[in-house]
C-alpha cells in the first residue's frame, strides 16, 4: 500500500503506473485521495495559459495622461475601454454613467471592471496575471483601467477614439480600362 505499480499486460491503463492510494502523485506532489477510483490520475493543471499582457499592470507611467485621467475620473476611462470591447454597443457616456453609478454602491464598480477585463483577456487570449481578474479591480482599480487602457492601444484600438479606433484602408487598382475600388477594415 502506498505505492506505484506498473499495470500488468490485461489491465486498461495502457501501460500508464497507478496511483496508490495515499502516495503523493509524482508531479504534482499532492496525496491521492482513497476515496480516489483505482486508475484516478491527477490533472497537472497549468492556469497561467495564453500570452502575457503587452504591458505590467503597475507600469501606469507608460502613458501619464491616461494614469492622471484614470486617477482623476475612472469612470471615463472605463466608459472608453467599455465602448471599444462592446464594439460601440456601449458607449462610452453610457459605460461611464454606470460606472459612475457603481462606485458610490457599496464601491461595487469593481464587478464590471471584472467582467470587462474578463471581456478582454478571453478576446485577446492573455494570462490572467499577476491577479485574478476580481482581484486586480478590487485591490487595484486605477492600474487594471490603466492596463487595459495600454493594451487596447498597443493593439490600435485607442480607447480614446471609441469605435473609430477601426482603421479603413482604400486601394485603388487601375489600368487601361480596369478600375478597382477595395475597402478594408483594419483591426
Amino acid at each position: 500500500m502506498g505505492r506505484v505499480t506498473t499495470p500488468s499486460e490485461e489491465d486498461s491503463n495502457n501501460g500508464l503506473p497507478v496511483q496508490q492510494p495515499g502516495t503523493p502523485n509524482q508531479r504534482t506532489r499532492v496525496p491521492v485521495s482513497q476515496f480516489a477510483p483505482p486508475n484516478y490520475q491527477q490533472a497537472n493543471v497549468n492556469l497561467s495559459v495564453g500570452r502575457p499582457w503587452s504591458t505590467g499592470l503597475f507600469d501606469c507611467q507608460a502613458d501619464q495622461a491616461n494614469a492622471v485621467l484614470t486617477t482623476i475620473v475612472p469612470c471615463v476611462t472605463f466608459g472608453q475601454i467599455a465602448e471599444v470591447m462592446d464594439e460601440g454597443e456601449m458607449t462610452c457616456p453610457l459605460g461611464t454613467f454606470m460606472y459612475l453609478l457603481m462606485m458610490p454602491a457599496l464601491c461595487s464598480h469593481w464587478v464590471m471592471g471584472s467582467k470587462y477585463r474578463e471581456k478582454m483577456r478571453r478576446k485577446f487570449n492573455l494570462v490572467e496575471a499577476p491577479y485574478s481578474d476580481c482581484a486586480s479591480h478590487v485591490l487595484c482599480p486605477c492600474c487594471s483601467l490603466c492596463q487595459e487602457y495600454r493594451e487596447l492601444k498597443i493593439r490600435n484600438l485607442d480607447p480614446s477614439l471609441g469605435t473609430n479606433s477601426k482603421r479603413q484602408i482604400q486601394i485603388y487598382i487601375y489600368g487601361p480600362g480596369i478600375l478597382f475600388d477595395i475597402s478594408v477594415q483594419v483591426w
